[in-house]
């Protein structure tokens, strides 16, 4: 057994991590550590959204519509992302925040993975996956 591999189901091992498959958030040892990149895939009922703004982004983000219909917010531009490959980027310095529309799956890939973006839900526990999309 090779440990530098990893097979998994994106959705079984998403829903482990409140989405996220590979980032800096991963333990050193395990194959799905990176600093250089992060990938979610987020699963979201209709109506949720991003608990605030990401602002200061020091990240350059792919978003990928998977399924459903989700907004994508960004400065002084809302992207509605409607179709199955439908995808938005952004890079260093542009703020943002999402909500799904409908039942959406979406695919959200981020370079490099640092730190920094997780948001303080209600009670004090840290959420990165409503809070890092």
């Amino acid at each position: 057994m090779n440990d530098s591999v990893y097979v998994g189901k994106a959705g079984k091992d998403a829903a482990l991590d409140r989405g996220w498959l590979l980032g800096h958030f991963k333990d050193a040892g395990d194959p799905r550590h990176s600093e250089d990149v992060e990938i979610k895939w987020g699963v979201h009922p209709p109506g949720d959204e991003r608990l605030e703004w990401v602002k200061g982004e020091h990240r350059t983000a792919l978003l990928v519509l998977i399924s459903g219909r989700f907004r994508v917010e960004l400065p002084g531009r809302s992207v509605l992302l409607e179709e199955q490959g439908d995808y938005v980027v952004w890079g260093r310095g542009v703020d943002h925040s999402w909500v799904a529309e409908e039942e959406s799956v979406v695919l959200t890939v981020r370079w490099p993975s640092v730190p920094g973006y997780a948001v303080d839900e209600p009670g004090g526990a840290k959420v990165r996956g409503r809070a890092g999309g």
